[in-house]
């Protein structure tokens, strides 16, 4: 049985599991070893996720089969003071990918977004990030690019991306 729940700070470890199993399948070919250390310690240490978690409204949630987590995501409503909600993370563990569990979050974060009448839902992904089809399978749009800066000379390099919500 699938289950969808609210993961809080003693879910942090597993949270960091799945980004650190994941995280190297995903951008292994895309970013340099260092940038990917880099940025899992700077996204997913203890400080930052409950700084998410406690004081920029980030809401965690976790995707189980049979009590095993498989995946999680994260998400913000209101975002920068707009009726937006936004998708931070959204991660599945390589062997539960293309089984319909991503579905499920992104449609559990679209009823979340409509229980708290955000118009829509944006989010970033990589610029080559397979995942950005992913997302214009489900509907998002691409809106546009962005360049984010990063210590020692790192770069994110991604695809705007929104959902409307009807």
């Amino acid at each position: 049985m699938i289950l969808i729940s609210e993961a809080n700070s003693a879910d942090f470890n597993t949270i960091r599991e799945i980004a650190y199993t994941t995280w190297p399948v995903a951008y292994g070919s895309i970013l340099p070893k260092a940038q990917l250390d880099y940025m899992l310690e700077k996204f997913y240490s203890d400080t930052t996720l409950t700084d998410n978690l406690n004081n920029k409204n980030h809401h965690f949630l976790l995707v189980k089969e049979n009590n095993n987590c498989l995946g999680f995501a994260s998400y913000e409503p209101d975002y920068l003071g707009e009726k937006i909600l936004r998708l931070h993370k959204i991660y599945l563990l390589p062997g539960a990918q293309g089984k319909g569990m991503g579905k499920l979050l992104i449609s559990e974060i679209e009823k979340i977004a409509n229980q708290l009448n955000q118009i829509g839902i944006s989010l970033n992904v990589n610029r080559f990030n397979k995942a950005f089809h992913f997302y214009t399978k489900i509907g998002f749009e691409c809106i546009g690019e962005e360049d984010i800066e990063l210590d020692f000379g790192y770069l994110m390099e991604d695809f705007k991306m929104f959902k409307k919500l009807s």
